[in-house]
């Protein structure tokens, strides 16, 4: 693997070939290396679970602002609109067989 660093020194990015920045070989299994790898997919879990969060937050948004009068359904595009069905469909389904509750005790 190939790395370019910042001025600490510290992997800033990997690269499976030499590039413009990554110019450096460091062995696939360095300590260095695995440790720059795995803050990296950390950091990533932790924001698709924020987003998954976040979505949730959003669909709540869309149905109070719904529920308020301020929007209406067919105000939306209609592949939000689309996609909203679908997570009802969804969510409909998974509480029907009782995976999640109907409480939002999933929101954050």
């Amino acid at each position: 693997m190939y790395v370019n660093r910042d001025s600490q020194g510290e992997i800033s990015q990997v690269s499976r070939t030499v590039t413009e920045h990554c110019k450096e070989y460091v062995s696939p299994e360095s300590a260095e290396l695995q440790r720059f790898i795995n803050a990296e997919t950390h950091e990533a879990a932790l924001l698709r679970q924020s987003d998954m969060e976040f979505v949730r937050v959003l669909e709540d948004v869309i149905n109070l602002l719904m529920d308020k009068g301020i929007i209406r359904f067919t105000d939306l595009p209609e592949k939000a609109q689309t996609k909203l069905l679908d997570r009802q469909s969804l969510r409909k389904r998974v509480n029907e067989v009782g995976l999640i509750s109907d409480d939002d005790s999933d929101v954050i």
